[in-house]
């Protein structure tokens, strides 16, 4: 990733960032938000805000992190947010929502993920789809090493159970 020198502090180059890490911020908005709108205005207001403080960031090394760290921010204030609290779904729209995962009709594994509690939700996602270690999600997300796998733990206890007659059969649970 090239990084702009101004005032002899490097400066990142945001369309090449958004180019690189577009998909990815995307992707998490997405399993956080579970609403294609919703996830667009996340990933919008990750990349307003890579804009107005990209000056800040150290480097490349820190810009995968740190696009993650506000992501997941971002989503928070999503829900909690006064607007979503009052706004319903109907359960029409709500089937018809797409997800980037929607070629895997009815996936009972995404379907499984997609119904955990949200931290759980982005602790599995950071770990196993974006391939994070514990240490790094603890960074990103802002908590303890041992918070990170008691959460990875707690869900797969979860998935576990809410899996078990989908493989019972082929034990692969």
């Amino acid at each position: 990733m090239r990084e702009r020198v101004k005032k002899g502090q490097k400066q990142i180059d945001v369309e090449e960032a958004l180019q690189t890490y577009g998909d990815m911020v995307y992707r998490l908005a997405l399993v956080q938000m579970k609403n294609r709108s919703e996830a667009e205005d996340v990933f919008q207001e990750v990349f307003l805000r890579l804009v107005r403080y990209r000056d800040r960031i150290q480097g490349e090394d820190h810009l995968k992190p740190w696009l993650l760290r506000v992501t997941v921010n971002c989503c928070r204030k999503q829900f909690d947010s006064a607007y979503r609290k009052r706004t319903v779904h109907t359960e029409r729209e709500m089937a018809a929502e797409e997800t980037y995962e929607m070629e895997l009709p009815g996936n009972p594994v995404y379907d499984a993920v997609t119904s955990l509690p949200d931290d759980y939700r982005s602790t599995v996602h950071l770990f196993y789809y974006e391939q994070y270690s514990v240490r790094e999600i603890s960074e990103i997300m802002d908590i303890s090493e041992s918070a990170v796998k008691t959460r990875l733990s707690r869900a797969r206890g979860m998935l576990k159970e809410k899996l078990k007659g989908e493989f019972a059969d082929d034990g692969t649970i």
